[in-house]
């Protein structure tokens, strides 16, 4: 993992999830370029959700511009990692995200009845095989009682499908970095 530390953005999320894919004999920087350049739409399930909860977004986005922009604020970056946030009512169907304009208003956010939800996204190299790994951690945070009953709520709904649709597209750009590898 780089030298980043999540609890200094989101030290007690009431949900934490992580996904890890290795991509065999890929360079950890093809890895990243991969990740980076997988557009939302090649995602099936995924992508459909990440379209239908932010509307508005071009058919051709790719990652690295989907947590770059609005309604994600970039919190940290650096060689081969990116940390970003995003705040609101994140149970409506309103798509309540309200525009954050620094990190330091994702640290400082409050606002009753909303949440922060932090994404961060990293390559690790696997010694093991030469190849590297690219991890995804996410976590979201209530910001009162009221957030975290409606959050409870959700992931209730949301929860048991997180782990059949959550490490889709790292796996996606796992076997795109890893083929890249194979047919130069």
């Amino acid at each position: 993992m780089p030298d980043l530390d999540l609890d200094a953005w989101l030290s007690d999320p009431a949900i934490r999830t992580r996904h890890r894919r290795t991509a065999d004999g890929a360079s950890p920087d093809a890895l990243w370029d991969a990740a980076g350049a997988l557009r939302v739409d090649a995602t099936g399930p995924l992508g459909r959700l990440i379209r239908w909860r932010i509307p508005g977004l071009p058919p051709a986005v790719t990652f690295g511009e989907l947590f770059a922009q609005p309604p994600f604020t970039v919190l940290a970056e650096g060689e081969r990692w990116s940390v970003s946030g995003l705040v609101g009512r994140i149970w409506t169907l309103r798509r309540d995200y309200p525009r954050l304009e620094s990190a330091d208003a994702f640290a400082s956010w409050s606002r009753p009845g909303t949440a922060r939800v932090l994404f961060a996204h990293w390559v690790e190299e696997d010694p093991d095989d030469g190849g590297a790994a690219l991890v995804s951690e996410a976590r979201v945070a209530p910001v009162d009682r009221g957030a975290a009953l409606r959050l409870r709520a959700l992931w209730t709904v949301v929860g048991p499908a997180e782990r059949l649709i959550g490490g889709e597209a790292l796996g996606r750009a796992a076997r795109v970095a890893a083929r890249a590898t194979l047919d130069p």
